[in-house]
Parts: C-alpha cells; structure tokens; sequence
C-alpha cells in the first residue's frame, strides 16, 4: 500500500508558514523601500516640510491567505483607520493580550496620530528617528510585526526622506478552520 500522506512535505509546509509568521508576512506595518501601492488623497498635501516623515496604507487582511499552486491572491482593501506612532515600542514595554498581537496600553510615548483616507492612505510628517506604528481595534492597539530584537511594528524616519510603510490589520470575519 502506498502512503498517501507526504509528512515530510507536510513538514516542510509547516516551517514555512511559522517562518513568515515571525517575518511579518501576514500582517501588522512594515517599511518598504519602494512606493507603497495607491494614490495620495485627491488635493491633499502630502509633503513634510522637512522632506521626512512616513507615507503608507492601511490595508485590511481577510480570508484565506495561505499560498497555493495556482491561486493567485487579489489586492489588499486600503481601509479608513487611525494609525498611532508611538517611540520605539519593545515586547517589553507593552500590556498584552494574552499571546495575541493585541495590546492593552503601550508604555512609550505616543508621537503622533494620523487618520488615514477613505482609501487607507496616510502621511506623517516626524523627526528622524525610531518609531513604531500601530493601529486600534475594540479599544485595544494591534500590531502584529516584529524585529528580531522584539521591537513593535519599527519604522525608522531618516532625514529628508520619506519611509513608506504598510499596515495590515484583521478583517471583522472569524478564520474558519
């Protein structure tokens, strides 16, 4: 008889997705050294008069997101939200839920606050510096991206440019396993 199970493929699968799970790929904000997709509110000023600051999209991630020969995944929705830039926010210096990816209080300071556009877009103007970014559902901040050293959601603003970064938040839909 023939084992119609392949373990060590299923193994395999496995690592991958705990390691992109750890890498961020499936959510919370990450930097990008390219544009991020989608356009600048239509007659909004999106320029820092320092040249610095963060420019990026919240994005709502919903369904199933797990990749498959031959299924290609369709475009994140942009998403209206508030996007809290706190100085740079270790594992340490939050109140967590449990184990989740949501955050009761953060102890570092708060930076700024920017509302996004109907389409998710939004700019931040700020000094060079370390920062992390984080989004809020039900009263309680999320971000599900870490560095290796542990630190929230970083993004790092370096004079005169401006860093694009990418938020994704959970959709309102329960996974369905």
């Amino acid at each position: 008889m023939v084992n119609s199970l392949n373990l060590p493929g299923i193994m395999i699968l496995k690592i991958i997705v705990i390691g992109c799970c750890l890498l961020g790929v499936f959510g919370s904000c990450r930097t990008q050294g390219a544009a991020v997709g989608g356009k600048a509110p239509s007659g909004a000023d999106t320029a820092c008069p320092a040249g610095q600051g963060i420019e990026g999209m919240v994005r709502v991630v919903s369904g199933n997101q797990m990749p498959a020969p031959g299924r290609k995944r369709g475009p994140l929705k942009g998403v209206r939200s508030t996007v809290y830039v706190f100085e740079l926010t270790n594992i340490n210096q939050v109140v967590r839920q449990g184990q989740s990816p949501y955050y009761q209080s953060i102890q570092t300071r708060l930076v700024a606050t920017v509302d996004t556009d109907s389409t998710g877009h939004f700019v931040v103007c700020l000094p060079a510096g370390h920062y992390s970014l984080f989004t809020k559902k039900n009263g309680m901040y999320y971000a599900s991206r870490r560095d290796v050293d542990n630190n929230i959601a970083p993004v790092e603003v370096t004079t005169g440019k401006m860093t694009q970064a990418e938020c994704r938040i959970e959709g309102d839909r329960p996974p369905v396993y």
